[in-house]
């Protein structure tokens, strides 16, 4: 049974992990079985402290547990806005790729030195999945990733909150898919 609160943000990959009492190899205890749910509470370099469901805590190998994907964040659980059509975000993902693919080739051409290159391509972002009839766009205009079905686009996961249009910085995307990690 799950302790009250416990949501979990990683599982345990396919194959099962080892598990510690501590950061310490010396100090092993029972292996954790595949798939199972955990909360990462903390991390000490590649160590990562986690909580199961039942209370039981433990020490592993963080770099190998498996994120959860989260629920993006939606205006008072509204549901998700969707667009009729993704090619014109199709068409701005491709002029941005355009225009980083032409300061690569200045730049493999002797064309652009390095702080050129930084330049001409400060402020470009595009972020791009396909997969069969899937596919996931970041749009950097509104902050978002959407999931295209072919016909519809879908906002699907949003950076973790605003930010200024003057600001070169991002805060992190969530990518979340619809069939999990």
């Amino acid at each position: 049974m799950a302790s009250p609160g416990f949501r979990p943000t990683h599982v345990v990959p396919q194959h099962g992990m080892p598990a510690w009492e501590t950061p310490d190899p010396a100090r092993p205890t029972v292996p954790l079985d595949a798939f199972l749910p955990v909360q990462l509470v903390e991390r000490q370099g590649d160590w990562g402290h986690i909580l199961c469901a039942n209370g039981w805590s433990a020490w592993v190998d963080g770099r190998h547990l498996v994120a959860v994907p989260q629920d993006p964040p939606t205006a008072d659980d509204a549901p998700l806005t969707s667009a009729a059509d993704p090619r014109p975000l199709l068409t701005r993902v491709e002029r941005v790729l355009a225009g980083y693919r032409s300061a690569v080739e200045d730049l493999a051409a002797g064309g652009l030195d390095g702080e050129a290159f930084r330049i001409r391509t400060s402020g470009l972002r595009i972020g791009v999945v396909v997969d069969g009839e899937s596919m996931w766009l970041y749009d950097a205009d509104h902050g978002r990733w959407a999931y295209a079905d072919g016909t519809r686009l879908s906002t699907y996961a949003t950076d973790d909150g605003p930010r200024a249009a003057t600001d070169p910085g991002h805060a992190p995307t969530q990518v979340v898919t619809p069939d999990g990690p």
